[in-house]
């Protein structure tokens, strides 16, 4: 059995109403997905988290070493590319290209030996998972706060058990915001909050403790990934759990993120730190640190059904008779290529998940909406 061929799609969505959050405003949604097909038909998607155009010409770059690799050798191949990349991409846009490999081959290797991608992970550990719904991004107008608290009740009523916000505005604006938002969706359902490191660390204990009197399940990305002693040190004068890790790569960059005692929880986006192969791995590596672990999140259902496969499989450290909550990144924002390039059988029900246990990552794909959106002139296909 051999990988025929490899082809990459630059897929984009003009959006109908532009949104910011601490460091830029989003008017498109733009994405590079894989699609890897078998000497025997069989056919495995995969996405990039990042700039999808580089995503793509990585995604090139790597080609040649994977076609005629036989395609259930996950790892061998994972390796293979690790190697070809390692003299001068051990962090970005690089690893991210690997990772979107990884995910379509895991999900080729379920559809040929017709099994969900969480066994073959492992098992599936848990019957649900809790998906929080990150939305409330800063919008242009007046009554920011009135828009995030309507926003937020929206969530509430849909079912939602948890939800995110965004600050990184300024600290009074934030404040102000965060109690909009807690008020009007009352004490029992979970809020986290994102600055996406738009402070530095005085800045981020002032917003930590003026805060804490709301209940924040975590706060995201307070200060830049860069300074770790920062992050260290945030957590010694706040309450609140202290979350990161989507702009680490590799279990390399996780451990430096766990040795310097940074997070509560960590944060590893599958489709850029490696891919589901050593997404396992970090999950591995958290757990010798007794920390959380809650995958960071965006893109199209490929990218949602990596993260489900992935937190079904994973082991609740530490063990006990009743198991906790594991919760789940559910982008709420607009998107048509979430929306409409996969169907899937998993439910959303009652403010939870269940997953689907049909082959592979469990979608099917829908082929007009990956010809709505795509950009067709820089498409790739390699055989």
């Amino acid at each position: 059995m051999k990988v025929k061929s490899i082809e990459s799609f630059i897929l984009s969505d003009k959006l109908k109403e532009s949104f910011y959050f601490s460091q830029w405003e989003y008017s498109e949604r733009q994405i590079c997905i894989v699609k890897i097909t078998s000497d025997t038909g069989h056919v495995g998607w995969g996405e990039g988290y990042g700039p999808a155009g580089l995503i793509r010409a990585g995604i090139t770059h790597l080609t040649p070493f994977i076609l005629e690799q036989n395609p259930l050798e996950i790892e061998t191949i994972w390796q293979i590319m690790y190697r070809r990349t390692l003299d001068f991409a051990r962090r970005g846009i690089l690893v991210s290209a690997m990772s979107a490999i990884d995910v379509a081959l895991w999900d080729l290797k379920g559809k040929i030996l017709e099994q969900p991608v969480h066994l073959l992970l492992g098992g599936k550990k848990r019957d649900c998972i809790i998906p929080y719904a990150t939305g409330m991004y800063f919008t242009n107008g007046d009554n920011l706060g009135d828009i995030l608290s309507e926003e937020a009740k929206h969530y509430a009523e849909l079912g939602f058990k948890a939800m995110k916000m965004k600050v990184g505005l300024g600290i009074d604006e934030d404040i102000e915001h965060v109690k909009m938002v807690r008020e009007a969706i009352g004490p029992d359902i979970n809020l986290m909050i994102d600055a996406n490191h738009a402070y530095n660390l005085r800045e981020a204990v002032q917003l930590a403790k003026a805060v804490e009197t709301y209940n924040i399940y975590w706060f995201e990305e307070p200060v830049s990934p860069e300074y770790y002693e920062q992050y260290a040190e945030l957590r010694t004068k706040t309450t609140i759990p202290i979350a990161g890790g989507e702009c680490e790569y590799l279990r390399f960059g996780f451990q430096t993120l766990l040795k310097s005692k940074s997070v509560d929880i960590v944060q590893p986006d599958i489709c850029a730190t490696g891919g589901l192969t050593e997404a396992k791995r970090i999950a591995v590596l958290a757990s010798v640190y007794g920390v959380e672990i809650v995958p960071h999140t965006w893109g199209t259902g490929i990218a949602i059904a990596a993260a489900s496969h992935f937190i079904f499989n994973l082991d609740t450290v530490p063990g006990r008779l009743k198991t906790p909550n594991c919760y789940m990144e559910y982008d709420r924002t607009e998107n048509g290529l979430r929306d409409e390039l996969t169907s899937t059988d998993m439910i959303f029900e009652d403010g939870e998940i269940k997953i689907s246990d049909a082959p592979g990552l469990g979608f099917d794909l829908n082929e007009d909406a990956l010809h709505k959106y795509a950009l067709t002139d820089k498409n790739e296909i390699w055989t």
